[in-house]
């Protein structure tokens, strides 16, 4: 058999409305270009009738496989078990709600192909969301993205994205992490990242998944892979900084102390704020390199972060 050029991962959700057209647009834009490919399907605990609707997919059409989560996960689970089936040398990710288009395949395989890329992402630049709750706090979030990052692009959190096989068989995403691929790929040493405008469809079925948490675990998981980027193997780096800084800090005000003591103040030491602050200095001094040690122990023996329990799965 000849290798597989394109993986394509779909995770869903309650999509049984739009996984019969999803399949056939993807299988025409397959044939026309004349691709070998696979397409994985992961439903991430879905309660209507998704898995049957995929269990025929698979039996019509031999590209189709299909793994089924005993309950919801979220799409960075999703994502992580898709990577991991993916055999194909470029694997291209999109939402089951067909608001990612299928003809926009073959462009983004040749941007991996020809043009070197090891990512691109989709920019939706044109969007159909509400605008006060989905696209202002699109624009301030990739904007913050790309100030923290580097990383200019301008719809991190698409769908619709492209890798090289080697990307997804290096990063970990587990969480809310899929938010952050591009940073995970850029700190796994993967530097050609790209975007490509593409056309964003109004949804036909269903209704969006994510709510308004996301305000919030956005930033937070934002500093998760900032920090675990950089420190993830290396904790103490970080902690051992900010230790040193604050003992550093309750040297000099204990200097000032004994100086004022030495030199003859009537005021009492112990009455002085100066005091109050060097003794919170050496707390959180001597507490950051104490949680140092304990996370450098964690992270030389931290188990598999990705264990999630599989229904059933097809192919």
């Amino acid at each position: 058999m000849a290798p597989l050029q394109i993986s394509v991962i779909v995770s869903l959700l309650n999509e049984e409305g739009s996984l019969r057209e999803l399949m056939a647009w993807i299988a025409r834009v397959m044939q026309a270009h004349d691709f070998t490919y696979e397409v994985i399907f992961i439903d991430d605990g879905s309660t209507d009738r998704s898995w049957e609707i995929l269990r025929e997919l698979t039996t019509e059409y031999e590209q189709a496989k299909a793994v089924k989560f005993r309950r919801n996960y979220g799409k960075s689970a999703a994502l992580y078990t898709g990577f991991a089936k993916a055999e194909g040398a470029v694997v291209i990710t999109m939402d089951a709600d067909l608001q990612d288009s299928p003809d926009e395949i073959p462009e983004l395989y040749r941007m991996i192909t020809e043009d070197g890329y090891d990512l691109v992402s989709g920019w939706k630049k044109k969007r159909y969301d509400p605008v006060l709750t989905k696209n202002l706090p699109s624009k301030l979030y990739n904007a913050t993205v790309r100030m923290a990052t580097g990383i200019q692009l301008h719809d991190m959190n698409c769908g619709l994205k492209a890798y090289r096989n080697a990307v997804v068989k290096s990063v970990e995403v587990y969480g809310e992490m899929h938010r952050y691929i591009p940073v995970l790929a850029k700190y796994a040493g993967f530097k050609k990242i790209g975007e490509k405008p593409v056309v964003h469809q109004e949804r036909k079925y269903g209704v969006s998944k994510f709510g308004i948490e996301r305000f919030i675990r956005g930033p937070l998981d934002l500093m998760s892979v900032l920090f675990l980027s950089k420190f993830g193997k290396r904790p103490m780096h970080f902690f051992g900084m900010v230790g040193l800084g604050f003992l550093a800090l309750w040297g000099l005000l204990l200097l000032y102390l004994l100086g004022a003591a030495i030199f003859g103040s009537d005021y009492p030491i112990v009455a002085r704020p100066a005091f109050f602050i060097d003794l919170a200095c050496f707390v959180m001094g001597t507490g950051s390199l104490l949680i140092g040690c304990l996370a450098e122990l964690v992270a030389r023996s931290a188990p598999a972060r990705n264990e999630y329990l599989i229904e059933e799965t097809i192919k």
